[in-house]
């Protein structure tokens, strides 16, 4: 019987489960990725760049294209936001973006908008493993000025404000829940974002988000359906995945540092 290899730090641990869970090598993955939670993102981005998808049957899926740029699907969830910022920890990359989805909250936040979060309120509990609930959960915002220009080059409508992340999935029909929403301002409401933010900067990880609205849950006439997703995924998701594409490949190209600093 082989003897197992004891992982004592948590840089070896990521090391070995990085490849794990997605069926990549470590050095396979590019210096600047994409995070989504879609697997029809991965595969659209190898159809695009002729490149292989690793990961198939496990519990996410990656793909690198020629240019050295990578895209890893890690599933739904902030605890599946926290696990993979923690084994990018391996690679170390200079700079990630999050291809998300996201509910409107606003009347002026339409199906199809683009939002750049400037921050996430943190009502997930899964960060406050990381920091105090006090630590602001913040994008690093050189990288947002890239994904903003790629937007404005495409004319396409986006809104930047404040994202509200829960780890509630069916909340759709608590009224008091939509009032504390109200009451908060916030312009959206993901799973996400709050957690890749602050797992980010636990790990001097330079990072952004790039939300697509989806649906409108706080009106019953807006809440994501079947059919309103297919609809959303056809009309919109091309584009997002390209704005995304062309924002961290420009980042790369001009050899950008945007490190968020420690505060």
């Amino acid at each position: 019987m082989t003897k197992s290899k004891i992982l004592n730090s948590k840089l070896e641990i990521a090391k070995d489960w990085l490849p794990r869970y997605t069926g990549m090598k470590v050095d396979d993955f590019g210096d600047y990725l994409l995070l989504t939670n879609f697997p029809d993102y991965v595969e659209k981005f190898a159809d695009k760049f002729n490149c292989d998808v690793k990961g198939q049957g496990l519990p996410m899926q990656a793909a690198t294209n020629s240019h050295g740029l990578s895209i890893i699907n890690f599933g739904i969830g902030s605890p599946n936001a926290a696990t993979i910022m923690d084994l990018l920890t391996a690679r170390k990359p200079k700079g990630v973006l999050f291809l998300g989805k996201c509910g409107g909250l606003k009347k002026s936040t339409e199906i199809g908008h683009f939002i750049l979060p400037i921050a996430a309120i943190r009502g997930e509990g899964t960060s406050n493993d990381y920091l105090p609930p006090e630590v602001p959960a913040l994008p690093s915002f050189k990288l947002h000025k890239f994904v903003s220009d790629i937007i404005v080059k495409y004319k396409h409508d986006y809104r930047t404000g404040v994202i509200y992340t829960t780890n509630r999935r069916v909340w759709e029909w608590d009224n008091e829940f939509k009032k504390y929403l109200r009451k908060i301002g916030a312009i959206g409401i993901d799973m996400e974002t709050a957690t890749l933010f602050i797992v980010g900067y636990s790990n001097q990880i330079a990072r952004g988000a790039l939300l697509l609205v989806s649906d409108k849950p706080m009106i019953p006439e807006g809440i994501k359906t079947s059919k309103s997703d297919k609809y959303v995924t056809r009309k919109f998701v091309d584009l997002h995945l390209q704005i995304g594409i062309e924002a961290m490949t420009e980042i790369e190209q001009k050899g950008e540092k945007i490190k968020h600093f420690r505060y």
